[in-house]
């Protein structure tokens, strides 16, 4: 019972049929690769075999291995043809995982205009247009009003309007400020009204 609720899923591999088999061609092309490399290099010992089996009168002897060689040389060129659709098969599937990522890159964004189309219809894109149109409109309007409605006269008595205010303004913010009365008695002498408090709080002597 444990075992069948506290059991845990898999991680889902990453890995397509398309990538194992892709996997296989490449391992394929390179065992293809080796025997070429192999073949090769028994050519080249079968030539230096049939030349040494010459020069001691084995005709027939080399005559065998020459044949060997020719025979190898066969399996080679088919090798070659085995490699080259190897290699096509290859480029054709990593093509088609290519394309495959493309349309699912398609869908996703289908999906998402969809989405963006069901929350804002074509009459709510028309109407704000409209209104962007008529707020543009407007601005323009104003801007021609203000630009182009006033003559170099009218222009002469704003900016003559403009320095009058400065000029008010500033003359009134230098009235606001007031300055403390300055003192009339001299430093150090005492007010009269501090001189009779003064005299009261002195004791009278007797005669």
């Amino acid at each position: 019972m444990g075992n069948l609720f506290g059991k845990k899923h898999k991680p889902q591999s990453r890995v397509t049929e398309q990538d194992k088999a892709i996997l296989q061609l490449k391992q394929q092309r390179d065992k293809l690769k080796q025997y070429q490399k192999k073949i090769n290099t028994q050519l080249e010992g079968d030539r230096k075999v049939a030349c040494a089996l010459l020069k001691e009168g084995k005709k027939d002897k080399a005559k065998l291995m020459l044949r060997k060689k020719k025979f190898q040389e066969s399996l080679l060129t088919k090798t070659d043809g085995q490699l080259e659709n190897i290699e096509r098969l290859v480029h054709d599937l990593e093509f088609t995982q290519v394309e495959q990522e493309v349309v699912r890159g398609l869908q996703v964004g289908n999906a998402s205009l969809k989405k963006m189309h069901e929350l804002l219809s074509l009459e709510d894109v028309e109407r704000i247009m409209e209104e962007t149109q008529e707020g543009i409109e407007k601005q323009q309007e104003i801007n021609d009003l203000l630009s182009g409605g006033l003559t170099d006269e009218d222009e002469s008595d704003v900016l003559a309007e403009l320095d009058l205010i400065i000029q008010q303004t500033e003359a009134t913010a230098k009235e606001d400020v007031s300055l403390p009365d300055v003192p009339e008695d001299k430093i150090g002498e005492p007010s009269p009204q501090k001189q009779q408090r003064k005299e009261k709080a002195q004791p009278v002597l007797a005669s």
